[in-house]
């Protein structure tokens, strides 16, 4: 039994421990579809379906950086505090519109697909030649897609949900380009 109380308590002071380590970030960001990397890392959405995500961090200084491939980056540093969450405000400036025609590539299948996408959450980035072009939830709809000059490119995704897609995709002027996808098993 004293061992138990012991091994209890010891849990319980690691968890205490861990949880004074612990703040959060989230971003409340125009366009809010942009992607979160907190110290280079991917961490997903800003907003998803007008709800900000937020993601935990270790307290302490961490660069912020937002990006969405139809503005420029936004880079900010913050400091967490134990316990607390900071909210990254800012709207990103807009590029110029490419001039047309344009190829649209979207994934499909894997999960049934709906206007308004909910492809199980899957925040995963996609990324076009290695730039960031948004998450496969946001592009895995009938509606929807990437308007993007017509070309070869390569296509990169490491889905948990869908597995690993690398591979070059042509995109044909005026014409839907879709991935297919398929769960893994």
């Amino acid at each position: 039994m004293r061992l138990w109380v012991l091994v209890l308590a010891v849990s319980c002071s690691f968890l205490a421990s861990a949880a004074d380590k612990a703040g959060a970030i989230k971003a409340r960001v125009k366009p809010g579809r942009a992607g979160v990397w907190i110290d280079g890392k991917y961490a997903g959405p800003a907003v998803r379906f007008s709800v900000p995500e937020k993601y935990s961090v270790d307290a302490g200084d961490h660069e912020v950086v937002l990006r969405d491939p139809r503005y420029e980056d936004m880079s900010v540093k913050v400091s967490v505090q134990s316990g607390k969450t900071v909210t990254v405000r800012g709207k990103l400036k807009k590029l110029p519109v490419p001039n047309p025609p344009f190829g649209r590539l979207r994934f499909g299948g894997g999960v049934d697909e709906s206007f308004i996408s909910v492809t199980a959450g899957d925040v995963t980035p996609v990324y076009l030649n290695d730039k960031f072009y948004g998450y496969v939830d946001e592009l895995n709809n009938a509606g929807g897609g990437l308007l993007i000059p017509p070309g070869t490119y390569r296509l990169k995704v490491d889905s948990p949900i869908y597995g690993n897609i690398d591979q070059d995709v042509t995109l044909t002027a005026n014409k839907v380009t879709v991935i297919p996808l398929q769960a893994r098993k």
